[in-house]
């Protein structure tokens, strides 16, 4: 669940960060005139620059790199619990040994489990 969370996010991360679309700045100065009787400023000359592949990149690579360092945060928090080893199996075997038989008294041979 946390993954499936934590890669949700890092999508949107990227997909705003590739979608972001910048306006243009206008470097104005917005005083009061003093005076109506000037013309007004000619409006801004619009250039048509196709210069948003820098800033598509950056943030391409802004939202990898968020996205790295967001996974890292996530796999390494929290305290983790790791199972000890399995203890080894024990060492057994068989031995034929002379068992005493409880019905009539007497001697028999029996393979019996021995395990150290």
């Amino acid at each position: 669940m946390k993954m499936l969370v934590m890669s949700t996010l890092i999508v949107a991360m990227a997909a705003t960060s590739v979608l972001a679309v910048t306006g243009a700045a206008s470097a104005q100065e917005w005083r009061r005139r003093p005076h109506y009787d000037y013309p007004p400023p000619p409006p801004p000359r619009r250039r048509h620059h196709h210069d948003n592949g820098a800033a598509i990149a950056g943030g391409l690579a802004a939202g990898v790199i968020g996205g790295l360092i967001g996974g890292a945060i996530v796999n390494n928090s929290g305290p983790r619990y790791i199972d000890p080893p399995a203890p080894p199996p024990p060492r057994c075997w068989f031995e034929d040994r002379r068992v005493r038989n409880a019905y009539d008294g007497g001697w028999h041979m029996e393979s019996i489990r021995v395990c150290r």
